[in-house]
Order: structure tokens, then C-alpha cells, then sequence
């Protein structure tokens, strides 16, 4: 094993996080907004940005037009075949996205009419796979479709807890899909998550909180939920994302 055997996508909250991932050796970046409530798609201005300084990082781009739940109406569904053209169009490599049925199954139409519109592209199928019934089912329906990976974290609230289920699934994709552990991936766990499940490919966040450069703010105002920490912002750095992929390359 060496570092050409793995892959590293790093979740960016933004284009400076993108930059600080592309500076630490990630492969890839994932680019979200909305972090609290799992990732949202950026905006136009976000990704054209990205897209313009990344020269040696894949850029791919998650397509949510909410936070909430997997189970979209035909208007949301329109964003998203929007979303995904902005994204080929300012030339994003991949994107990011994922619709259930009521029932916790992969909605194959949906996904299929979203596949097709990103025709060309690297095509993630991300964590609503954590919210379907039956995880064997909804890996070969992945696999049916034709997505590239699944980021999952083995239907538990962090990679490490699920490294059973990452294991087994690992073990049915064949090759036939790649298995993305993501998920509270980080420093102290990556290693022991490669050698318990066999993955190859790591998707982390690698943030780390920078003080506000406000010098006055108003306490008694919240522009958000009222136990948020506003006066800081948590940005990927460059030496979380080298030191995570050195964890797991030292362990060799």
C-alpha cells in the first residue's frame, strides 16, 4: 500500500477551505454551504470562484437544495437539474447528490433524470444512502444507476461506529462502486477506519475555528440559532488535511 492506492475528498465550506484543501494534498473537494444542516449547494459566485483557483484539486459540488430530509417535490427537483447544469456549465468535475422514496428506497427515477443532466461528470451519491432501509438493496440500485461512489458513513452518526457496515459494503461494491467513509473521519481515526473496512476513499472536513475580526458585535442579536458560536468561523486549514492523510500513509 502507498498514497496513489488512496483518496482524499475534503467536505469545503467554502473556497478558502477549498484552497487549504488543495495546499494539504487533498484529491478532491467537495463544495457546501449550509454546513449545519449537512451541506446545501453553493452558489453561482462560490463555485465559479472555487473553480478558478483549483488547478490541482477535482472540484465537485453538492446539488441540495435543503436541508431536512431526501424526498423531493417536482420543484425542488427543477432546482436541482438547474443546480447540476450551473455546476457543468462553470465547470465543476463532479457533483453531489441523492433523492429516497417515502419508503427509505433509492428512487431510481429521480436519480436516473439527475444522472442524466450530469452526463460527463463524476457522480457522488451522498449520505441519504444512510437514511435507506435496506443498505444492501440501495447499493446495488446504486450500482444499476451507474453513480461512481457512495459517501457513507455505514448508517451510523460517524464513520468509525459504522465500520462494520463499511466493511460489508466494501466487500459487495466488488469495484463495481466505490465505498466514500466520511463522517467525523479525522487525525486519530483514519487509519483504524483503512484497516477495519478495507476503504479507499476518506471524505473529512479537517476545519478548525478562526476568532471573528469584528471589533464591536451586538450581543443581544442572533442571526442564526441562538446557541451558535457567531463569533468564530470554521475553516478547513492546510495542516488538518496533510496530517489526516499522513495518519493514514504512516500506518503503511
Amino acid at each position: 500500500m502507498n498514497t496513489s492506492d488512496y483518496r482524499f475528498e475534503v467536505c469545503a465550506n467554502g473556497v478558502e477551505s477549498c484552497l487549504a484543501a488543495q495546499r494539504g494534498g487533498a484529491h478532491r473537494v467537495e463544495l457546501c454551504a449550509g454546513i449545519p444542516e449537512g451541506g446545501t449547494t453553493p452558489s453561482y459566485g462560490e463555485i465559479k470562484t472555487a473553480r478558478k483557483y483549483l488547478d490541482r484539486t477535482k472540484l465537485h459540488v453538492i446539488i441540495r437544495p435543503r436541508g431536512g430530509d431526501f424526498l423531493y417535490t417536482p420543484l425542488e427537483v427543477e432546482r436541482m437539474v438547474e443546480d447540476i447544469e450551473v455546476a457543468k456549465l462553470l465547470g465543476a468535475d463532479g457533483v453531489v447528490f441523492g433523492c429516497l422514496t417515502p419508503e427509505g428506497k433509492v428512487d431510481k427515477e429521480l436519480n436516473a433524470l439527475l444522472l442524466q443532466h450530469a452526463k460527463g461528470m463524476a457522480v457522488t451519491f451522498h449520505r441519504a444512502f444512510d437514511h435507506c432501509q435496506d443498505p444492501e438493496e440501495a447499493l446495488e440500485d446504486l450500482v444499476e444507476l451507474g453513480f461512481d461512489r457512495v459517501l457513507t458513513s455505514g448508517q451510523q452518526p460517524t464513520a468509525l461506529e459504522g465500520v462494520d457496515l463499511l466493511r460489508w459494503l466494501h466487500t459487495l461494491a466488488a469495484g463495481r462502486i466505490r465505498i466514500l467513509a466520511g463522517c467525523g473521519v479525522n487525525e486519530q481515526n483514519i487509519a483504524q477506519i483503512a484497516q477495519t473496512t478495507g476503504v479507499r476513499e476518506f471524505h473529512f472536513s479537517a476545519r478548525e475555528p478562526f476568532s471573528s475580526r469584528m471589533q464591536y458585535t451586538n450581543p443581544a442579536v442572533y442571526m442564526g440559532a441562538k446557541e451558535a458560536d457567531e463569533s468564530a468561523v470554521l475553516l478547513t486549514t492546510e495542516r488538518r488535511v496533510r496530517d489526516t492523510i499522513r495518519a493514514l500513509t504512516a500506518s503503511f
